[in-house]
């Protein structure tokens, strides 16, 4: 008697496994699968990690977008919440930004309650601050912080970006803001202290 034909749709592996050389061994077969064709190549692919939010591109010169808000539509305006201000309804922004960046590195020391940062800044901004450590060479120095030079430039109606040097036992150090008009005055939306 002749053993049972094999079918065809079992391939080689099920005719090793029945033969008593092979019995019980696994078999890989590598089976290329096509990938989905490339829209175009040339275009960047950007990715996103898990937990690290995603970084919003810096909008162009020109009047600033209103972010994170719903579409205004006539006779659905808003009565309350701040409200962006024009360059031409905010003081001088050279005054404001020396003013913070001397009580931010002061509240930074502990000369100061960082409670006192809070009008100058967002309230989102105050949270990360408080939350934040603060720098090293704040906390340790014994002498007093000198804030030597403070630069203010204007990109966008509206918005003043600062970069200031502050030394300290004769060390320099850059601190680095960005303030927008807000209600009718200047308030922190970034702070870097380096």
């Amino acid at each position: 008697m002749s053993a049972p034909p094999i079918p065809a749709a079992a391939g080689p592996a099920a005719a090793l496994s029945r033969s008593g050389d092979d019995r019980g061994r696994l078999h890989l077969v590598l089976v290329r699968t096509p990938g989905p064709p490339l829209e175009d190549e040339r275009v960047p692919v950007r990715l996103l990690v898990p937990g690290r939010p995603r970084r919003r591109s810096a909008p162009p010169p020109g009047p600033r977008p209103l972010m994170d808000q719903p579409l205004r539509r006539p006779g659905n305006e808003p009565d309350f919440g701040p409200a962006l201000s024009r360059r031409a309804d905010l003081p001088e922004p050279g005054p404001a930004a020396r003013r913070l960046v001397t009580i931010a590195l002061e509240a930074f020391a502990g000369r100061r309650p960082m409670s006192q940062l809070q009008p100058a800044v967002t309230p989102s901004l105050f949270t990360v601050l408080i939350a934040r450590r603060k720098p090293r060479w704040c906390l340790d120095g014994t002498t007093a912080l000198r804030i030597s030079s403070v630069r203010v430039s204007e990109p966008v109606d509206g918005v003043a970006e600062v970069s200031a040097v502050a030394r300290r036992d004769g060390r320099a150090h850059a601190v680095a803001a960005r303030m927008e008009g807000i209600d009718g005055r200047w308030r922190c939306t970034a702070l870097q202290v380096g």
